[in-house]
Order: C-alpha cells, then structure tokens, then sequence
C-alpha cells in the first residue's frame, strides 16, 4: 500500500527487453535504499513494482506484458525518469490516501495553465464512463502523487499543484500530449458501484 506522497525521483538506469516482458533498473535515490530487500514493492509513477536484484544503488524491477500495456511505463527508455515511492509502514503518518498501486489507465495532458505560484495541469480520460469516478474536490493519484481533483468537464479534469508538488514530483514536466498513470481512489469506486447497482438492481424489479 502507498499515500501518494512521492519521496523522490530516480533515473532508469537500463532496460532488459524480452518477449512481453522486461526489466528496468533504476538508480534509486540514497535515502531511498535504507532497508530496502528483495522482494519489496516500490511504487513507479504509482504503479506497484517488486525489488528483484539489488547492486549498490542500482534496483530492478520486472514489468509483465499488462504492466507496459496499461501503464506509461512501457514508454519509459534508459534516461528517463520516474516518480518514487516505498511502501508505507504500519503506524506512519498519511498525508495523501491510500493507493493500491494498481493503475486503473492512462490519460493524456490536454493542456497546461502556469500562474505565479501555481501551475494548473488538465488531463483527458479514455472513455466516458471512467468520468464516473472523477468528482470535484475528490482524490485521484497521477503518475502516483495524491491530488486533489479541481474542474470537472466532459472527459476532462484539472489539477492544481502547488511549488512544493511542481518541486518535488516530475508532473511539471508532462507536456501536452504526454501519458500519465490514473489510479482512482477505491473508495469514491466503491460508493459510485455501490450505488449504480442498488438504482440497477431497484430499476430491475419494477
């Protein structure tokens, strides 16, 4: 399980290709290494990942087919960067939501308004009914940073990020037209299910 709250950023070191399968290594930022074993699940631009070979400062990852499929991640080349994010501990302080790191799609930035102090980001969702999980002032991860949703308007939704965020995460670098991972929160999920299937199910016994 993750916040949302990215701890740092960390370069792709290098990429093994298979068939429908690779691995990605990245050089992980010291802090981040602390404890770190075999096994582990760190998030990539919010998708959940699991350590499989440690070397020094250099950590791999497998991605299966679906993993490049569904997420931004199997566009990534050697260079590249990618959002950090260790699994949270029992006890710790929470200061996004709670994440699966299971990315629900992809969306596109559709456009990019900077103000001082402010920079607003709008993205675009595949299909209408994703929408149904995107409601105003409602949580939503990107690329695995836990936000909050501003504008709601016909596919489209907005966030606004402030310095700290623009600083400390790589959404301030996505350009229009660019892929990023969405994760809806599981409980807006849950409640807009629940209810579309009592109204279904008390449509159905008339």
């Amino acid at each position: 399980m993750f916040t949302g709250i990215v701890q740092g950023i960390a370069q792709i070191h290098s990429i093994i290709e298979k068939e429908n399968f690779r691995t990605h290594t990245v050089k992980m930022p010291q802090d981040l290494l602390v404890d770190l074993e075999l096994g582990a699940s760190v998030a990539h631009n919010g998708v959940c990942l699991t350590v499989t070979q440690i070397d020094g400062d250099l950590v791999s990852f497998d991605l299966m087919v679906e993993t490049l499929r569904v997420t931004n991640l199997g566009h990534l080349k050697p260079g590249d960067f990618v959002n950090i994010e260790r699994a949270m501990k029992y006890g710790a302080e929470i200061g996004g939501h709670i994440l699966s790191g299971h990315v629900y799609c992809m969306a596109t930035v559709s456009k990019r308004i900077l103000s001082e102090n402010n920079l607003q980001i709008w993205f675009e969702l595949p299909t209408a009914d994703v929408m149904k999980y995107i409601l105003h002032k409602g949580f939503i991860a990107i690329d695995g940073i836990s936000l909050t949703i501003g504008e709601v308007k016909d596919q489209q939704f907005c966030v606004n990020l402030i310095p700290e965020t623009i600083e400390r995460t790589l959404i301030a670098t996505r350009e229009v037209g660019e892929f990023v991972n969405i994760e809806i929160d599981p409980q807006t999920q849950a409640i807009v299910d629940t209810v579309e299937n009592y109204l279904a199910s008390k449509i159905a016994s008339i």
